[in-house]
């Protein structure tokens, strides 16, 4: 019970050590195949009906290097030689405004992390907005105004978009369409296929904030708690990081999914194992409460200001005191290591000494949470 912000315990069976490699093979994560014949929430989630969907559809369909990488961002070399990179996303949440923050905002800084994540300096951005008929123009001011704000905040300026109106029932509300550009500084290189055994894993802050926060912000459930939203633009606290760790191996911001599926999406890509420690995976004790009341492990819920480093193991406390040294990161934590095996998956050791494996999200408990 180290970690000031409380921590979670699971419910879940746990195996002793032992058994873990002999129960590996039944929970390797493989590229799920598409079963689905319709579109459905899942598929959305960020997991694995998610995962499926890009594999049978888009990738087959658009497939090319650029895209096979499934970074959250496309880095291209422009003929110059300078690299920049090119991110979009869609921001669909549901209530529109919320404690913490509201969906204008998180089209700003879901799209500045993600070019971050990829070593850029977010730059520009485009906005695109689908509008349902009848929604209020004062409302849509005070959420282009937020937009506003939150660029001037994270260095960026909104350069061009689009405004496309749908009938009355056609939409809900509002959808927002974001893409962002930002230019990676030279010499700096960040992609799974550098992660190495031993190295350090490092989280930005607390897990879980933004989806609970939602979650109860849509009042269907009846339960009271003092939780907000994490949205933030960290690209002020990437930077702290790779100054601090320049042999920084590769950054993932844990949106849908959370760290359960960003650490099992990394371990598929680089080929080795992620050994997570229960006890120092920093959860809110009014995330965690939220969370045993409703169901969800805090690994799966999605985060809007959190991002996960590997990082090399010489330079995991510089790098993890660079976090700490940013309001954003106060809370940031070294939960674990790169292993050998069992390889391309994740296991939490927990806090009775034994261990579990941890899959990708399955299903999706938090529909329309960014």
């Amino acid at each position: 019970m180290n970690n000031p912000t409380g921590q979670y315990l699971s419910s879940r069976p746990r195996f002793a050590e032992s058994q873990v490699i002999e129960r590996i093979e039944s929970f390797r994560r493989r590229r799920p195949r598409l079963l689905d014949d319709q579109v459905t929430l899942a598929h959305g989630a960020g997991g694995k009906a998610s995962a499926a969907l890009i594999d049978a559809v888009f990738l087959e369909a658009f497939g090319n290097p650029l895209l096979e990488s499934l970074g959250d961002g496309a880095v291209l070399t422009l003929p110059s030689g300078e690299r920049i990179v090119m991110s979009t996303d869609s921001f669909v949440v549901q209530p529109i405004r919320f404690p913490g923050g509201s969906i204008g905002e998180l089209a700003v800084h879901g799209t500045c992390n993600d070019v971050a994540m990829a070593g850029a300096v977010p730059t520009w951005i485009s906005a695109a907005f689908v509008l349902e008929e009848g929604f209020p123009i004062a409302e849509l001011k005070e959420i282009v105004a937020d937009m506003a704000a939150a660029a001037a905040k994270s260095g960026v300026q909104i350069v061009t978009g689009d405004t496309k109106v749908v009938p009355r029932g056609a939409a809900d509300g509002m959808f927002i369409t974001t893409t962002g550009t930002g230019v990676i500084p030279a010499g700096r290189q960040l992609s799974a296929q550098s992660v190495r055994s031993g190295d350090k894993v490092l989280l930005s802050g607390s897990m879980g904030d933004h989806g609970m926060a939602v979650m109860l912000a849509r009042g269907d459930l009846a339960i009271e708690a003092d939780i907000s939203s994490d949205t933030a633009s960290v690209s002020p606290l990437v930077e702290l990081l790779l100054a601090a760790a320049p042999s920084t191996r590769w950054l993932r911001d844990a949106t849908r999914g959370g760290v359960g599926t960003v650490c099992n999406e990394l371990a598929q890509a680089c080929g080795l194992g992620v050994l997570l420690h229960e006890d120092r995976l920093p959860v809110r004790p009014t995330v965690n409460g939220a969370c045993e009341l409703l169901g969800i492990d805090p690994l799966y819920v999605a985060n809007e200001g959190k991002f996960v480093a590997v990082v090399a193991p010489e330079e995991a406390h510089a790098g993890l005191a660079a976090l700490r040294s940013h309001p954003l990161g106060v809370d940031a934590a070294e939960v674990g290591e790169i292993v050998t095996e069992p390889a391309e998956s994740v296991v939490l050791r927990t806090g009775f000494g034994g261990t579990r494996i941890v899959d990708m999200l399955v299903g999706d408990p938090l529909p329309r949470i960014c």
